[in-house]
């Protein structure tokens, strides 16, 4: 069993930062592929990024590379996700996941989810 608490959204211009974090209980936690997605109001849960167990390859949305990392530390059972340039499409509820096998930008292949944390961008 894996549980998931993200934080760290919030209100921010268009063209800020915000770094999210989701801390995971569980001693297999670095088993896991980590994955960060996200929700408009509207609008079917998405792909944003996904992590390997062992902190190696990396994959994003188009809609975000080059502007958000994700990284995790094991050591602390945390995933990130660093979002830089931040646009008003990228309003969303994002969700933290792990799973253990699957397709990455596949919401079912995902065994465990956050509740989410709300990250809202002005114009």
């Amino acid at each position: 069993q894996v549980q998931l608490v993200e934080s760290g959204g919030g209100l921010v211009q268009a063209g800020g930062s915000l770094r999210l974090s989701c801390a995971a209980s569980g001693r297999t936690f670095s088993s896991y592929t980590m994955g960060w997605f996200r929700q408009a109001p509207g609008k079917e849960r998405e792909f944003v990024a996904t992590i390997t167990w062992s902190a190696g390859p990396t994959y994003y949305a188009d809609s975000v590379k080059g502007r958000f990392t994700i990284s995790r530390d094991n050591a602390k059972n945390t995933v990130f996700l660093q979002m830089n340039s931040l646009k008003p499409e990228d309003t969303a509820i994002y969700y933290c996941a792990a799973r253990l096998r699957g397709p990455y930008y596949e919401k079912t292949s995902y065994n465990y989810w956050g509740q989410g944390t709300q990250v809202t961008v002005s114009s």
